[in-house]
């Protein structure tokens, strides 16, 4: 990837980066009609104005630029297809973003120079539905992200913002999308992911900040910050792990301050100074490297935010770089970095390593080895099923099994049942346990936490074994491999060795990291009545 943006960012005096601010703020004081909107009907879809009043959008931009920021971002926070839909303009998705990123580059020219060059963002903003929740599914969302950054791809923006982020499942969705993208047009663009913490301490759904980098930490990302809801007061813990744990260079583009209903429009006290002030302490404490403003934040605020890029380089802080492709798509081995490897539900991250036991999975929701769990099944009695992955949470385990595989059965509605029902009924990560990929996918699709995939192996030969490195690439996933060869199961150490070894060689060429495989060597008892297992 040749970006004129990675350069600048991880250039040797790792420049402040300067986003812009608010567009919403930015076009209200512009005293907009419904005309200039088109119509009654869409009013208040920004959005639209890149094609009804483009020089409403194109102000906002300049005067941004004006003011020193380095980025701004196109105006498409709404534009995914579900949400223009509301509008009743889903059919001009594409035309839209496109025409939003040719804007913004428009812009761009005007102010860019060898010494400061500026870039535009495609902004792909949450949505107004939460997967999580039922409302979209990952599938239907992953469509219309598509559609999105295509157009915004196509229009020649700089690098991608997914952001304002309130699941982390449409987070997966919406960079799934992309790196679509990315795959039909052979080149790749940074990505930046910018997740929205509540004055609760998590997101929407409840993700704390520790769920959101090990849920994250797989993907190829370039930035990972936070943005919007709360002032950078209420920010301060989060950015702190960030700083301390993430791979990524991070980012922080907080409102100004929390809104105040005056006369009932939001208003927000923040000033520039102090916005400034707070912001300098994390770029000079924490080594934020990104900054911005979201709501409430005016051109005077990011002058105030550019002079700090002039005055002081972010504190050192080691980041994960992107590294060449191996020869089956992979990236080879990533720097550990500080960052503990762990598996994450929606709620919090589960470490790998445990300070004062091994890593525990409760293996009793299993059809495969429980009468108990299928007689549930074919009665459909979600209740009692969840309620047996309840009792192995107080019972300590540190990871849930769940497998579906029962003949007769449509394992992978059953897969999709659970799977959603557990997410947000239990606060332990969850194994994904199926001799087939497509009961796997299943639940990958309705869990937004990572997941553990069990299994794969080589019985069927490579296409199965790497069908699952897929999904554990796609999702975010780590993977269970079995020492079985197209011979079958090894008996002997020596084989079981061999097999592992080969795994392990084809699973970081593919580019998954060392510390996301588990193996299992199967070793059987001896009261298995295998003869040869008793030698």
């Amino acid at each position: 990837m040749n970006s004129l943006f990675l350069e600048r960012l991880h250039s040797p005096e790792r420049p402040v980066i300067v986003f812009d601010g608010a567009m919403g703020t930015n076009l209200q004081v512009q005293e907009l009609t419904a005309d200039d909107f088109g119509g009654l009907e869409y009013e208040g879809c920004n959005e639209y104005l890149v094609m009804t009043k483009p020089e409403a959008v194109a102000k906002v931009h300049r005067d941004f630029f004006s003011a020193g920021a380095d980025v701004i971002e196109t105006d498409t926070f709404g534009g995914s297809t579900f949400v223009l839909a509301e509008y009743g303009l889903q059919d001009q998705t594409y035309e839209m973003n496109k025409v939003a990123a040719e804007l913004a580059k428009c812009c761009t020219a005007e102010f860019s120079t060898p010494d400061k060059p500026r870039f535009v963002a495609g902004s792909m903003g949450p949505g107004t539905k939460l997967p999580t929740l039922g409302h979209i599914t990952y599938d239907e969302l992953l469509a219309a992200f598509t559609v999105q950054a295509e157009g915004l791809y196509d229009g020649g923006v700089d690098l991608f913002i997914v952001e304002t982020c309130q699941d982390v499942l449409q987070i997966k969705a919406a960079l799934n999308a992309i790196e679509a993208v990315f795959e039909k047009k052979g080149t790749r663009l940074p990505l930046m992911v910018s997740v929205t913490m509540e004055t609760t301490g998590t997101m929407l759904v409840g993700s704390d900040i520790t769920a959101v980098v090990s849920i994250l930490e797989p993907y190829p990302i370039d930035i990972l910050g936070l943005n919007c809801a709360t002032g950078p007061d209420l920010m301060t813990e989060h950015v702190k792990y960030l700083s301390e744990t993430s791979p990524f260079v991070v980012s922080c583009v907080p409102n100004a301050g929390l809104p105040e209903n005056i006369g009932g429009h939001a208003h927000y006290k923040l000033t520039p100074m102090e916005l400034r002030m707070a912001l300098h302490r994390f770029v000079e404490d924490l080594g934020v490297q990104v900054i911005g403003g979201c709501c409430g934040t005016r051109p005077d605020h990011i002058a105030a935010l550019a002079q700090i890029s002039q005055e002081l380089a972010p504190k050192q802080r080691q980041v994960r770089l992107c590294q060449g492709e191996g020869e089956k798509g992979g990236k080879g081995p990533r720097p550990a970095l500080n960052y503990p490897p762990a598996a994450a539900s929606i709620y919090g991250a589960q470490p790998y390593d445990q300070d004062n036991s091994f890593l525990i999975v409760g293996e009793r929701l299993n059809a495969s080895g429980s009468r108990k769990v299928r007689e549930l099944l074919n009665e459909d009695d979600w209740d009692g099923l969840i309620a047996i992955a309840k009792k192995q949470v107080k019972e300590g385990a540190h990871i849930l099994d769940v497998n579906v595989d029962y003949v007769g059965r449509n394992g992978e509605a059953d897969m999709h049942e659970i799977v959603s029902r557990l997410v947000t009924n239990v606060t332990l990560p969850l194994m994904l346990d199926s001799t087939e990929w497509t009961k796997m996918e299943a639940g990958l699709k309705v869990a937004g936490g990572k997941c553990i995939l069990n299994s794969t192996n080589y019985e069927d030969g490579d296409e199965r074994f790497f069908k699952v490195l897929e999904l554990a690439k796609t999702y975010g996933a780590g993977v269970v491999i079995g020492c079985i060869d197209e011979d079958g199961m090894a008996r002997t150490a020596e084989k079981k060795f061999q097999i592992a070894q080969r795994a392990y060689r084809d699973a970081l060429e593919y580019g998954l990291p060392p510390h996301e495989l588990f193996f299992d060597t199967l070793a059987l008892p001896i009261s298995t009545g295998i003869e040869e297992d008793r030698e």
